[in-house]
């Protein structure tokens, strides 16, 4: 086995953790150290904190997984000022090899490895995903992550995407309203103007002019904590209504992936409405694809559960590049 550090850096956090990887998969994940980006000037100082927290040198491999594209050799985080440079990671953090993906494309990796115990069911038929084919990865968070799985007997290839960005289509009158209100604000309205997280603050605001009520100004977190607790009725209708465009969204995208061997809701916000969206409409909308409902209705689709799927993601990734 080889021994590597994986790391999930966010805005807020940045997660490490030992993980022991062979023959191309994740065998052992150690628990998470979290340290808050906002106390450590660059990553690399926050990776000695983590090597003194650790007491012993760390392992001179590192997959990392940042929330923000990956692509340059400049990496600039989103919502986090530090800064990676691809050719300077082996020696700013003497490591002999790494690797280095996007925060989604990781969640990829984990849902090809993670298994069946991490993964809960939502509809569809209460069966394992198809052992070959495309596995669709939706998770709505800060943005709407979007991506798919291809896997053919031990092989798979993750291909993260933008799908978050394609056009909202209203399918009712209130989303009509939803569409209609963004569209006065933005040249063109995505899907994750409204499944995400802050899109929580414009199904709740089109719902308010729809019954004609005067709404204090909230920010999203305090919606979703009103409405999931249900001290205010329009925040829960939010919420429900919010589940039904997330039933669509998944539907829509896995017809356009092929994602006929499975779907997976991703993100801790998927994990944290898990309740609601079982008893939406979110199956309904997921299947209601006309033509095509009786092949929507024999997907399964499922929660990943994994606590830690970031940092497993980014262990994998290396994982299958390196071992």
């Amino acid at each position: 086995m080889t021994a590597i550090v994986a790391v999930d850096i966010g805005g807020t956090h940045a997660r490490f953790a030992i993980a022991e990887v062979q023959d191309g998969r994740v065998i052992e994940l150690s628990e998470a150290v979290t340290l808050k980006t906002a106390e450590h000037a660059s990553f690399q100082t926050a990776w000695q904190e983590f090597e003194r927290l650790n007491g012993a040198l760390l392992p001179r491999a590192v997959a990392i997984a940042i929330a923000g594209p990956v692509d340059a050799d400049v990496i600039k985080l989103t919502n986090n000022p530090w800064i990676i440079r691809r050719s300077m990671v082996c020696e700013k953090l003497d490591v002999d090899s790494f690797v280095i993906v996007n925060d989604f494309g990781a969640v990829g990796h984990a849902v090809a490895q993670a298994g069946t115990e991490h993964f809960e069911h939502l509809t569809g038929p209460k069966q394992d995903f198809a052992a070959e084919g495309t596995l669709s990865i939706i998770g709505p968070g800060t943005g709407l992550g979007v991506a798919h799985i291809w896997r053919k007997g031990s092989n798979y290839h993750v291909q993260a995407t933008e799908g978050g960005h394609i056009d909202f289509a209203p399918l009712d009158p209130i989303e009509d309203a939803v569409l209609a209100r963004l569209r006065k604000r933005y040249r063109r309205v995505s899907i994750e103007r409204v499944v995400s997280g802050p899109g929580l603050i414009n199904l709740y605001e089109t719902l308010a002019a729809i019954e004609g009520r005067a709404v204090q100004q909230y920010d999203d977190k305090t919606l979703w904590q009103m409405g999931m607790s249900g001290q205010d009725s329009l925040a829960a209708a939010a919420i429900d209504r919010f589940c039904l465009s997330l039933g669509s969204v998944a539907g829509d995208i896995t017809l356009a992936q092929g994602g006929f061997a499975g779907v997976v809701i991703a993100g801790g916000l998927g994990l944290r409405i898990k309740d609601s969206l079982i008893r939406s409409g979110f199956a309904e909308r997921f299947r209601a694809k006309g033509r095509f409902e009786g092949l929507m209705s024999a997907i399964p689709v499922k929660l990943i559960t994994h606590p830690q799927p970031g940092l497993f993601g980014a262990a994998a990734a290396y994982a299958q590049q390196h071992v």
